[in-house]
């Protein structure tokens, strides 16, 4: 991290670029009574500092056919065999989350699946063929009502 402080209009542009991040320097800037470059130095600033580690489309899964969205808790044998199992997890196209947690469980992942025969295949051609996994817990997300980032005050 450097040494850089994030101040009222740093803030400002975040909130701005958070409920849309196509919006031009431009609009922004005159939104907030400065200059288009004064938001590209500022935008360039909290790139530099870590702040923003890019920009990405969201998507709508249902749109897509993924019906189904779970939430899998993984118990590993051995606590050792953590970075061997994310690097397995990583190469899975269904996973789209990987949290290594305390409590319950060692990992806890978010898969994306077409349905429920689609999960089922995942579950046991791809996660219960890895020996390093004991056991696992699965939770199918039947609604997200909230869905959102950190929000700048």
């Amino acid at each position: 991290m450097n040494d850089f402080v994030i101040d009222d209009l740093d803030k400002e542009i975040i909130k701005r670029l958070q409920l849309n991040a196509r919006r031009s320097f431009q609009e922004i800037a005159k939104e907030l009574n400065v200059s288009g470059g004064t938001i590209h130095v500022r935008v360039n600033k909290l790139k530099e500092m870590g702040i923003f580690k890019g920009a990405k489309i969201v998507l709508d899964y249902d749109s897509l056919g993924y019906t189904v969205v779970a939430f899998i808790g993984i118990n590993l044998h051995n606590a050792s065999d953590n970075k061997y199992v994310i690097t397995k997890l990583k190469s899975m196209s269904e996973v789209l989350e990987i949290h290594y947690t305390t409590g319950s469980y060692g990992i806890f992942i978010k898969v994306a699946a077409k349905n429920t025969k689609d999960l089922h295949r995942f579950l046991v051609e791809n996660l219960q063929s890895l020996s390093e996994i004991q056991s696992t817990e699965t939770l199918i997300s039947l609604d997200c009502p909230v869905d959102r980032d950190v929000q700048m005050l």
